[in-house]
């Protein structure tokens, strides 16, 4: 273990003191109002990036700078060859800056602001350049993301997306039950309650963690029948497809209590730095939870209280 790794999972793990925790994010959630929400955040490493924000999509996109910053400066404490970690897990803002393209080509509105990965981007500095949906489908193909299938923003958001998590399971094999139960709910999203048929491109990227049978499926039962044993247990207790929010906001928590056993007791190294940035990531969920609640006005969120 070269000494830049030990210098990295120190930093990685002081960064995850700074995470506000679950029974900060009830507070927030309980707030009268988001302004009032965004004052109790006045102390937090997100203060200064919430300076002068006012509503809630700004201030959701400002947790989510936050961590790619965060991921930005962990890059620069890893060892060489270490970065390819880091940018795995980067790419799902590429992600998003693809599909916000995808949608202004299609004659959607102007992009308001691209994520700036920095050095962490893979291909985004070649797609961001492409004039029309063909010329960034050849582009994507030709890229690390590989080939899209049928363009159309919803379908290319879920390529994407499975795309992501293959890269990031190739980085770090640790964060494979992850992708999986990602996958997974992906899975039943699109058949239980988009009601549209998988692309030849999602079922060939989903094929290793679910086979190919669950895109013939129609309702909850058999969706969980065509799918492994390992899958099936991101459904447990969910009655209904309107229910799946509960088991994706239970595998954040999980993905949480992973990371935090990986900070807590992985030797200094990838590992480490994984799990301080899943528990980064999942803190930045639950904020962006606790916000809507407040702006709301409910007094408490639903999607925490199911994991608290």
């Amino acid at each position: 273990m070269t000494v830049n790794w030990v210098a990295a999972s120190v930093r990685a793990r002081s960064m995850t003191q700074l995470r506000l925790g679950a029974a900060r994010c009830r507070l927030l959630a309980a707030a009268p109002d988001l302004t009032t929400a965004l004052e109790l955040l006045a102390d937090t490493a997100y203060a200064k990036s919430l300076g002068g924000v006012t509503d809630l999509a700004t201030a959701q996109r400002v947790t989510r700078t936050t961590l790619l910053w965060q991921l930005r400066v962990l890059a620069g404490w890893l060892p060489p060859g270490g970065a390819g970690l880091v940018r795995a897990v980067a790419a799902a803002y590429e992600r998003d800056n693809v599909v916000a393209l995808a949608g202004r080509l299609a004659g959607g509105p102007e992009l308001s602001g691209a994520y700036d990965l920095g050095a962490l981007a893979t291909a985004w500095p070649r797609l961001r350049a492409q004039s029309s949906l063909p010329l960034l489908t050849e582009a994507l193909t030709r890229s690390a993301w590989g080939p899209t299938g049928p363009l159309d923003t919803i379908a290319l958001r879920d390529v994407l997306t499975l795309a992501w998590l293959r890269r990031l399971v190739a980085a770090a094999p640790t964060a494979t039950p992850w992708a999986r139960a990602a996958a997974t709910l992906l899975a039943a999203r699109m058949v239980l309650v988009d009601h549209t048929v998988p692309t030849g491109r999602v079922l060939d990227l989903c094929a290793p963690w679910l086979g190919r049978d669950w895109a013939k499926t129609r309702d909850l039962g058999g969706f969980r029948a065509a799918v492994p044993r390992l899958s099936r247990t991101v459904l447990a207790d969910i009655a209904a497809p309107e229910d799946l929010w509960l088991a994706e906001a239970r595998t954040r928590a999980a993905v949480e209590a992973d990371g935090l056993r990986l900070v807590r007791g992985a030797l200094p190294g990838p590992e480490a730095v994984l799990g301080a940035i899943a528990v980064l990531a999942v803190d930045g969920w639950r904020l962006r939870a606790s916000l809507a609640a407040a702006e709301a006005g409910r007094g408490s969120s639903e999607v925490l209280d199911a994991v608290a």
